[in-house]
């Protein structure tokens, strides 16, 4: 049987942040949600969440994911400290004990799995995860034979100028068996410089203890403040577009885009310079995106063109084009074919097939039949101050630019709205709607020539 626990009761101070560390953004999750999906395909029985500054905020964030156990350390003194409230939780459990960080996301789910397998084909009573570092300024040393045996690790700040020049350092994930473990967690001591219980000092009172070097030291890359944020973001997105571009899809200046965790793409997909995927966001087979665009959440089919727009909760049919400076939410959706152009802005409103707003337009709360096309500086005005009220065009019509339909409102098939016109009626299908005040011209004055 195995159980995980997530260390996250931390404070993060050196975030200078209101949020928890745990909640942190990274590529469109936070920081302990990316935790937890690196060890769900290990498919733990039981899967315990440490907390404790901001718990129940912490505790909120992750409702929806179901199945965790949430555990107090109240106050936090140490890894070790942690640990040890699970010594109630777990009483009777047999099997392996998986501890990770909140805090360390890059982990990739092969490299747990790997290490859960050392662990059982060696017999040892500790697995640790381990990596060798150019720089292991802050990390503890880990220390072992040839044979990969283990003797104990000493932090940073405790170690001496010899210990210190040893590169292999403790990534702070670990595989136990969890009734030795148990056995050994009351005896840690807070002999050290911080004054905490340790996890690492059980690592020397259990026998065999074993490490499992990791290939890849960023898998490691814990976050303590806002640089190593953005440090792991920037790998997390080498990682996604290396992923994306081995999928066939092109970018034509990679570093100047970012992806979410959740972006999926078709083959032939162009991506050109400053585009932005967010969320739960899928981009159809042959789509060209860019260049300037940010889309969130929406879906777009095949063929779809994308310039220097955004696109939110929307979704786009195929052979659609967007833009430049369009913007589609809250629920916008084209049938194909459409055309959206120029400063149109597309809110809550269906689109049937072929249908053009290529101008300087505001498509809020509205249903369009096929082929209309949307006069330049069209408004359908929505909100009578209280309430929305919905806008509905029939197919093949017209309205002519700067035309404003005061909802609710519902014109036929085949109408043509004159131009300037504020309509407030419904019209029948096939008519010519006016609604615009009569044009006065007066020529100017004669002014009589001075007298000689």
């Amino acid at each position: 049987m195995l159980a995980v626990a997530v260390l996250a009761a931390g404070k993060g101070t050196r975030m200078k942040s209101d949020l928890p560390k745990v909640l942190q953004p990274l590529a469109g999750a936070t920081l302990v949600e990316r935790v937890l999906a690196s060890c769900r395909h290990l498919a733990p029985e039981r899967q315990l969440l440490i907390v404790g500054h901001q718990a129940e905020r912490v505790e909120r964030s992750l409702e929806a994911l179901g199945g965790l156990e949430f555990v107090l350390q109240q106050p936090q003194n140490g890894t070790g400290h942690a640990v040890q409230q699970l010594l109630a939780p777990l009483a009777g459990f047999q099997g392996e004990l998986l501890v990770l960080n909140g805090d360390v996301p890059l982990l990739r789910p092969g490299t747990l799995e790997e290490l859960l397998a050392k662990h059982r084909n060696s017999g040892a009573a500790v697995t640790l995860l381990t990596a060798r570092l150019a720089d292991p300024t802050g990390y503890g040393r880990v220390f072992a034979d040839e044979q990969g045996r283990v003797s104990g690790i000493v932090e940073h700040r405790d170690c001496s100028e010899e210990q210190r020049r040893n590169t292999l350092t403790n990534a702070g994930i670990y595989c136990f068996d969890w009734a030795k473990l148990a056995a050994v967690l009351p005896l840690l001591s807070t002999d050290n410089d911080q004054g905490e219980l340790y996890l690492t000092d059980t690592v020397a009172m259990l026998n065999p203890a074993v490490h499992l070097e990791v290939s890849d030291p960023d898998e490691i890359n814990g976050i303590n403040d806002r640089l190593q944020l953005a440090q792991c973001e920037a790998v997390l997105q080498e990682r996604l577009r290396r992923h994306w571009m081995a999928e066939g899809v092109s970018f034509t200046d990679p570093a100047s885009c970012t992806l979410s965790e959740g972006t999926r793409f078709g083959r032939d997909v162009l991506v050109e310079p400053q585009c932005h995927f967010r969320g739960a966001t899928q981009i159809g087979n042959g789509c060209r995106i860019g260049p300037g665009c940010l889309i969130e959440n929406s879906s777009l089919a095949d063929g779809v063109e994308v310039l220097y727009s955004v696109l939110r909760e929307s979704t786009v049919a195929t052979d659609c084009v967007v833009g430049p400076y369009a913007q589609l939410r809250n629920g916008a959706h084209l049938e194909a074919g459409c055309r959206i152009g120029n400063f149109v802005e597309v809110k809550n409103s269906r689109l049937g097939a072929g249908v053009k707003a290529n101008h300087l337009s505001y498509l809020g709360d509205a249903d369009l039949g096929a082929k209309v096309n949307v006069g330049a500086g069209t408004i359908t005005a929505n909100f009578d101050g209280v309430h929305k009220h919905r806008t509905v065009i029939g197919a093949g019509s017209k309205t002519g630019a700067n035309s404003v339909l005061v909802a609710p409102i519902t014109l036929g098939a085949e109408v043509t709205v004159a131009a300037g016109s504020t309509l407030t009626q419904n019209v029948p299908d096939g008519a010519l709607a006016f609604g615009r005040a009569r044009q006065v011209v007066k020529e100017r004055r004669q002014t009589s020539s001075p007298a000689s």
